[in-house]
């Protein structure tokens, strides 16, 4: 019996128990993961565990000595079927049912897949979201045969750096006008893309999978929207991610592209908070979702101080990155409605800053983490330096966190 349950294996829900800790809180807490799995980081699937940098163990945020000290029952390889608000119970799969006083939901995301028509024809399509993906795809990756990746957005990009670099035959299909089309400016974009293409990765945009026309017993030709033939081996999909929201949805939570949460990370069932890639939350007067590490630490850190009765906003700066090839790209703020964009380049740094008319709302930093750090700061402190000082590169960037205004 615990009063505070949480759902989920990932970053959010780890968080969520690990801030209650810190804070004090020392009745039982139990944790429901679907996987057969302690919680682990999904962002290095596509980076440094798929190329083997980081083996299996690295993965898990803390092992399972931990939870046993911090009296966390985990309950792994079930998954809740049902939420009863009226009575604060679950059901899970086994049909054991476990009564709660506060409930946290960190329900993540899952990959959007291909419309049937098309991923029946695939022998070989894989996705990236848990540990046992990988296995699969490392697999193909050392027989360095053709891979086509669907998507242009970081996690196929990702993915396309790490098979280069381990010799494998890649193209990248597209469907949108250019890659980073929903998170990055185009001067951006053709910056990213120019990394690839240096590294050998062909990529096609405006493009996508008109048919499949299997050549032999695991190999295929895609027929694309161009009437073009591309030979594959196989296929990894990265097209995006939607939230994991049924179980919220039959149990009458307010659903809007995720689960509504306030700013202090309350569902519309005060008894039930969630955070993470599930949720959407309010932000600047819209509804958005966000899907990075980022977001989920901090928002589920958020809701553990306000289940212990703070009333704490949750009211962000957000921050991601992404590792291709020797680049890291770093970001801060949302572009979202941007009007204008200022690039800085020193040596082979190079950041790029988003305006919304005249207040700065993001910044993209490529191998320049001082302009990511200066970028991160102003943007909390809600100052805005001058475009003419961004591109001089005469002022020093930590200047202008005193000149601003």
């Amino acid at each position: 019996m615990a009063d505070i349950i949480a759902i989920g294996g990932g970053q959010a829900s780890f968080s969520f128990i690990s801030k209650l800790r810190s804070l004090g809180y020392q009745k039982p807490i139990i944790l429901i993961c679907g996987e057969n799995h302690i919680p682990y980081q999904r962002p290095p699937l596509s980076k440094k565990f798929l190329i083997g940098e980081l083996k299996k163990d690295r993965l898990f945020f803390k092992p399972q000595s931990f939870y046993d000290e911090q009296n966390i029952e985990i309950i792994k390889g079930q998954n809740v079927k049902k939420i009863d608000r009226h009575q604060n119970k679950i059901t899970l799969n086994n049909e054991k049912v476990l009564k709660y006083k506060t409930l946290f939901l960190g329900l993540g995301s899952r990959s959007r897949l291909l419309p049937k028509n098309l991923s029946n024809g695939i022998p070989k399509l894989y996705y990236i979201r848990e540990i046992g993906d990988i296995s699969l795809i490392t697999k193909e990756f050392s027989y360095k045969r053709k891979l086509i990746i669907l998507g242009g957005g970081f996690i196929g990009l990702e993915v396309a750096s790490v098979a280069r670099n381990l010799g494998v035959d890649v193209t990248i299909l597209e469907s949108q006008e250019r890659i980073l089309k929903r998170t990055s400016a185009e001067i951006v974009a053709n910056h990213i893309k120019s990394i690839h293409l240096l590294n050998g990765v062909s990529i096609k945009e405006n493009t996508s999978i008109k048919k499949i026309l299997k050549t032999r017993e695991n190999s295929f030709n895609i027929l694309t929207n161009k009437n073009e033939l591309i030979y594959a081996d196989f296929i990894i999909a990265g097209i995006g991610a939607q939230p994991n929201t049924e179980i919220a949805c039959n149990a009458g939570l307010l659903i809007d592209n995720g689960i509504v949460v306030d700013e202090t990370c309350r569902t519309s069932d005060p008894n039930i908070f969630a955070a993470g890639d599930c949720v959407s939350f309010p932000f600047n007067k819209d509804l958005i979702r966000l899907e990075n590490v980022g977001n989920a630490i901090e928002q589920s850190e958020t809701a553990s101080e306000n289940v212990l009765g703070k009333d704490i906003k949750y009211q962000p700066v957000p921050w991601f990155w992404s590792d291709q090839f020797d680049v890291k790209l770093q970001i801060a703020g949302l572009n979202n409605g941007f009007t204008r964009v200022f690039h800085r380049q020193s040596d082979n740094k190079n950041s790029f800053w988003y305006y919304k008319d005249d207040q700065l709302i993001s910044v993209d930093a490529i191998n320049d983490p001082k302009s990511y750090m200066v970028g991160k700061k102003l943007l909390e402190m809600k100052k805005n330096p001058s475009p003419k000082d961004i591109v001089s590169n005469q002022l020093n960037l930590k200047d202008m966190l005193r000149e601003s205004k």
